[in-house]
């Protein structure tokens, strides 16, 4: 008989997550009776205390949300390679010895669903339009963006985030720093203080931004921006020269929840081929299962249950993940 266990989705606020009902139908697709629910943790202080109790053994794994994803890292005994390449986790697995080990599938999972976006737009004969991206966002998520940039064989991308101000932000944030290590070309934020002072170089980096981005094949929004509950996130369309991206390209948007959110609108305005999070949730969670247990669960249970615990939080007026 397979022993039930205990997992859990770490993060603040997560009581309007779908990742317990997605990772539920997961388990019961395997025939496995475990138990996935979602842990608020207002604190870091509390983060740790649950750590513990994964070491210990009362709970055999976790996923890690928003805030704590590149914190974590601290708390882990043991980062995967997945996981120092990014500089974030989303993952928590517990060796036999009771180790933590921090582990990042979210790079993975968006470069698995990427990839299938490109296969299925694909024209025989046609040449791969996969040369230029453009990551708006400085966080975990968007580090994995790069990372999964990277393996789909893109051969520049471009970063901006709303926390890099200036160049001097640009060139001392760590975000920033790793990002091109990671071979990214950061830029400052495109959308100026005008109570803020900036020098040349800064007007000058925010013009050559919109250059960049012109040629992207791939843009993907990497913020919680438009997310429900969040900042509304219809300022951050502005940093993309839409009416000059190419036909082809793809907008790709993290969030899930609205299925649609002011970066998708825009891009479906101009034309463009646009796709929001959920089936990079769905697939991260596959990866994380496959972690924990060693089973691969299927991806379309897993995306229904998703799809049906987001209507049934828009009937009740939920807010976000």
């Amino acid at each position: 008989m397979i022993p039930r266990l205990r997992f859990s989705l770490l993060g603040h606020p997560v009581r309007h997550s779908v990742s317990p009902a997605m990772c539920t139908a997961a388990f019961a697709s395997l025939g496995m009776p475990h138990v996935y629910t979602a842990i608020d943790v207002p604190s870091e202080s509390g983060l740790g205390r649950i750590v513990d109790d994964l070491r210990t053994g009362m709970l055999a794994g976790c996923n890690v949300t928003l805030p704590f994803k590149r914190s974590v890292l601290e708390l882990a005994d043991r980062c995967a390679d997945s996981a120092a390449e990014v500089g974030a986790a989303n993952v928590l697995a517990r060796e036999p010895d009771g180790r933590v080990v921090a582990h990042n599938t979210d790079a993975e999972a968006l470069a698995q669903e990427l990839g299938a976006a490109w296969a299925a737009r694909a024209l025989p004969g046609a040449p791969r339009q996969r040369q230029r991206a453009a990551i708006i966002g400085g966080g975990g998520a968007a580090l994995a963006a790069l990372v999964a940039c990277r393996r789909l064989g893109f051969q520049l991308v471009f970063m901006t985030s709303r926390s890099w101000a200036n160049t001097e932000l640009v060139y001392d944030a760590p975000t920033a720093r790793l990002a091109r290590e990671l071979g990214a070309l950061t830029a400052p934020w495109p959308h100026s203080d005008d109570t803020a002072p900036t020098g040349k170089l800064t007007q000058a980096l925010r013009l050559q931004w919109g250059e960049l981005v012109a040629g992207a094949d791939c843009v993907i929004q990497a913020t919680s921006a438009g997310m429900k509950g969040g900042d509304p996130g219809e300022d951050l369309t502005g940093v993309v020269p839409w009416e000059k991206l190419p036909d082809h390209a793809l907008a790709y948007d993290l969030v899930y929840n609205p299925t649609e959110t002011p970066f998708l609108r825009a891009a479906k305005e101009r034309g463009l081929d646009a796709m929001g999070g959920l089936g990079m949730l769905v697939r991260q969670a596959a990866l994380s299962i496959h972690l924990w247990t060693g089973q691969t669960p299927p991806l379309e249970p897993m995306r229904k249950a998703a799809e049906d615990a987001l209507a049934a939080g828009a009937a009740r007026g939920g807010a976000r993940r």
